[in-house]
């Protein structure tokens, strides 16, 4: 079996919590085939995929792989893998076979997965719910760092404690409505 990023031999690997694998010498990927992977899974305790987890941990630090652009061929069937993003600051594609079920990591992709508690139900990250959450929690944490950009830490974390202030309040929207009319009129 070769590598579908590289074409390098795969050779057994092991990851994390004992889940196995067929490992890249040359880029660090692996490649973990579905029946292991459902294997792994069956004898953990299920904890559902939270799109909340890529807003509590946007600015993990995560350099992704130079072959993360790279679309590749399942290295078990040869079908091409479908991908999902995992939006942090840093986004990267986790690749998943939906003929053979198998899913490939890039190098440190699988340790990013556990750190977001996302790597007991991997293949829920690839529903178009849960992608289209993903690119809602993205496009927010866009918007709260261009206002810190803007405005500075201090000011912006105000205005962010404001914001949950304001949502725990049964009128927090006339609130909210006031202020936006007095900048406008101050334009």
């Amino acid at each position: 079996m070769h590598c579908p990023k590289c074409k390098s031999e795969l050779v057994n690997g092991i990851l994390g919590d004992l889940l196995l694998t067929k490992h890249c010498r040359e880029c660090q990927g692996d490649w973990i085939s579905g029946r292991n992977y459902q294997t792994w899974k069956s004898q953990r305790a299920e904890i559902l995929p939270n799109p909340d987890a890529l807003t509590e941990n946007y600015n993990l630090p995560y350099n992704p792989s130079s072959l993360d652009a790279k679309t590749a061929p399942c290295p078990e069937c040869g079908c091409v893998m479908a991908r999902g993003k995992i939006a942090l600051r840093e986004p990267f594609y986790l690749e998943h076979c939906l003929t053979c079920g198998g899913i490939w990591c890039d190098q440190g992709e699988w340790e990013v997965l556990e750190q977001l508690k996302l790597d007991t139900n991997v293949t829920k990250i690839f529903s178009g719910i849960w992608q289209a959450q993903a690119r809602v929690s993205h496009a927010n944490q866009l918007e709260r760092q261009a206002v810190i950009d803007k405005v500075g830490i201090d000011i912006a974390q105000q205005v962010f404690d404001f914001e949950d202030l304001l949502a725990n309040q049964p009128n927090g929207d006339f609130a909210a409505a006031y202020l936006m009319r007095r900048f406008k009129d101050r334009g």
